[in-house]
This record gives C-alpha cells, structure tokens and sequence, in this order.
C-alpha cells in the first residue's frame, strides 16, 4: 500500500504497522462479549439473524471482530445518545 506524503511524493505503508484512526463524525462502534450480546438478544426477545448486519470487512469494526459478533454503535444526533445493534457477516 502507497500513501502520498505532501512534499515527499509516496511512500510504502507497513500494514503491521499502520493503526486505525477513527474520524471524528464517525459513530463509536463496540464489540459486546458474549454475555452483553445474549443480555441484548433477551431483552429485545430476537435472534442474531434478526439483528441488522455490517459486513466484516467494514473499516469502522474494531480490531479483532469475527463473523457473528455483536457490535455496538453509538450515534450521537443532537444532543441524544442512540444505541444500535449490527451483527457482523
């Protein structure tokens, strides 16, 4: 991977190296462990194929997400916290 460096031209990124930065507009999104995520199934009384999906190669997941965990996101609108629930597949 190439990434331009202003006066320098381009330059090779180390993916080992390189962390991920979230934007400032970008909602907060939280990998619930297993016991967050079956408090949440309970208490909405649905499945994991009921919950809306986010696909796992989504530059937003935090690190380390797999296929069939239960992300949090936080989404700030105004002056309210809202919470929703996607499932990665």
């Amino acid at each position: 991977m190439y990434c331009l460096i202003p006066n320098w031209g381009y330059a090779k990124l180390n993916p080992s190296t390189t962390t991920k930065q979230m934007h400032i507009l970008q909602p907060k999104h939280i990998r619930l462990n297993n016991k967050q995520a079956e408090d949440i199934l309970t208490k909405f009384n649905i499945s994991k194929n009921q919950l809306p999906k986010i696909l796992s190669s989504d530059v937003t997941l935090p690190e380390g997400c797999e296929v069939g965990d239960i992300i949090q996101v936080e989404r700030k609108e105004g002056s309210e916290l809202n919470i929703y629930y996607r499932v990665v597949v």
